[in-house]
This record gives C-alpha cells, sequence and structure tokens, in this order.
C-alpha cells in the first residue's frame, strides 16, 4: 500500500487523529485540498505542472506522488491557499457587508420541526404518516408552510454566520485555507488540520442564567415592564415574536434603559461563561441531544 492510499484509507475512516504531525499526511490533505475543478487548473497553471490523468480523482492521485517528490510540495501549496480568491466562495462574489446587515434582518432563531431530523423526515413523521384525511392536511397547510420557512431561514443563518466566522480565521497570518472545502477540514492553523464547528449561546441556558438574575423568565420580566409603563401588546404571540415586539416597543416608548439593563445582564451571563466554562460545558453535554 502506497501513501495515498495510506492516507485515503485514513481520511475516509474519518480517522483525522492520524494526520496530525506527519508531513506527508498534511500533505495528502493539502493536495485534497487543491484537487476540486477549477482550483486544480488554477493550482498546475501556476506551478507549471502538467499532468496525464485527465480524470480529478486520478489527477488527485498523481498530483500526490509528484509532489511528494519536490521538497518545495507544501510551500507552493501553502502559498496557492493563502490566496483569498481561490476560495470556492470568491467565484460567488459574495458582498460581506451587505451579508452581514441581511443576517441582522433575522428576528427569532426556530427550526422547523425538530432541529435533530431533516425537514423532510420531520414532515413525513408529523403529517404525512400520521394524517389519512386529505381535508385534514389541507388545514395544516400554513403550519406546514411555516415550518419549511422557519427551517430554510434558520439553515439560511446557520450557514452564512458560519461562513463570516470561518472567514476570520481565514484572515489571521498563521491560518491556510483548505479551498477546496475539504470534508472535516476547514483550514489549516499551524499545519493543524481543523474542523470548525459553530454553535450559538443555547437559549435554554440564558434562560434558566436569567430566571437565577431576575428572578423570573426574561418574557415575564418584560411584559411587567410593558404593563407598568401603559404599553399594549397581543398576548397571543409566540415567545419569540412576543419578545422582539415587547423590546421594540420599550424603545419606541424612550425606554431604551430597560432594554440597555436587560442586554447588559445577557452580556454578564454571556462573559462570566467564557471566563469560567465549566458550567456552560456540562449543560451542553447534558442537554444538546442524544446525537451531539
Amino acid at each position: 500500500m502506497d501513501n495515498f492510499e495510506k492516507w485515503d484509507r485514513e481520511f475516509r475512516a474519518q480517522n483525522l487523529f492520524a494526520f496530525n504531525g506527519d508531513m506527508n499526511a498534511l500533505l495528502w490533505l493539502k493536495v485534497r485540498a487543491v484537487c476540486r475543478g477549477k482550483q486544480l487548473e488554477l493550482f498546475l497553471h501556476d506551478n507549471n505542472i502538467r499532468l496525464i490523468s485527465t480524470k480529478i480523482s486520478e489527477q488527485n492521485v498523481e498530483l500526490f506522488k509528484l509532489l511528494e517528490t519536490r521538497p518545495d510540495a507544501l510551500d507552493i501549496l501553502d502559498a496557492f491557499l493563502k490566496v483569498e480568491n481561490h476560495n470556492l466562495y470568491a467565484s460567488m462574489g459574495i458582498d460581506e457587508a451587505r451579508l452581514k446587515e441581511d443576517l441582522y434582518r433575522i428576528q427569532h432563531y426556530a427550526w422547523g420541526g425538530d432541529q435533530n431530523n431533516s425537514l423532510d423526515k420531520y414532515l413525513i413523521s408529523r403529517y404525512v404518516k400520521v394524517i389519512s384525511k386529505y381535508d385534514d392536511l389541507i388545514a395544516k397547510q400554513a403550519e406546514i408552510a411555516d415550518n419549511s420557512w422557519n427551517y430554510v431561514q434558520t439553515s439560511w443563518y446557520n450557514n452564512w454566520t458560519s461562513y463570516l466566522i470561518e472567514a476570520l480565521f481565514k484572515r489571521h497570518p498563521k491560518v491556510v485555507s483548505a479551498v477546496g472545502e475539504i470534508k472535516s477540514v476547514d483550514f489549516f492553523v499551524n499545519n493543524v488540520p481543523i474542523d470548525l464547528k459553530v454553535t450559538y449561546f443555547p437559549s435554554q441556558y440564558m434562560e434558566m442564567r436569567l430566571k437565577d438574575k431576575l428572578g423570573c423568565s426574561e418574557i415575564v420580566w418584560l411584559k411587567k415592564a410593558a404593563k407598568q409603563h401603559g404599553i399594549v401588546f397581543d398576548p397571543n404571540l409566540n415567545g419569540s415574536q412576543l419578545t422582539y415586539v415587547l423590546t421594540e416597543k420599550l424603545v419606541e416608548y424612550s425606554l431604551e434603559s430597560i432594554v440597555s439593563e436587560l442586554r447588559q445582564i445577557k452580556k454578564d451571563i454571556i462573559l462570566n461563561a467564557q471566563n469560567a466554562p465549566m458550567k456552560l460545558m456540562e449543560w451542553l453535554y447534558a442537554n444538546q441531544g442524544e446525537m451531539r
């Protein structure tokens, strides 16, 4: 078994630990990072390399074996991978400033149905297999549409916030991007392959800590503040919508100090979690679902 087959087997088994600290393994990963269509074409052109193979999979093997013989292999790969325009997203012409503004338009974070399952599985288990009457299914049309939209919107938000966070890392001089989007490798830090995982600060944990600070839930606290100042609101809104409406109305009534107080308490909770993360780590382990 040659080196390509060896690392290919380890990668397919997702034994990424085997790639740490081994320069030949690192070479395999970085070659894989450039072996995607246009990236490969650019890399070969930039480095005056010609391959006999025509299929991408065969070119991957040929390029790896060729670069194994070159002492400058990792240097030329790093030089290519550090060029931002070689990233897959660069060809999409993403306006990051506009993207950030659009992300701020998402006012609540709500999954469509069950965040542990794909949308199709949720819809099948919730509607397709349990509702036998077509009229009953029609009656659920608006609910199904809301679930689908929430799923798409939240998935969109997750995808593009992850893109922006990843972009922050890739701007650091010690970071080399995996421009070809290798599965389980987003970039390299000091030649260590990194798979970036992002999660949001859990709302349930925040709610628990807020109850400790406020003596009640956030929504109850906001309702009390609104009632004290004669602010009328629709009590039939769901939790996230009502939180947003109450917050906006308090600002509208020039009661920004109440909103600022709440925000500061939330910031303190997040800061405490950053400075002493063990409680949050234990909570995440116990509450984020069986799969995780």
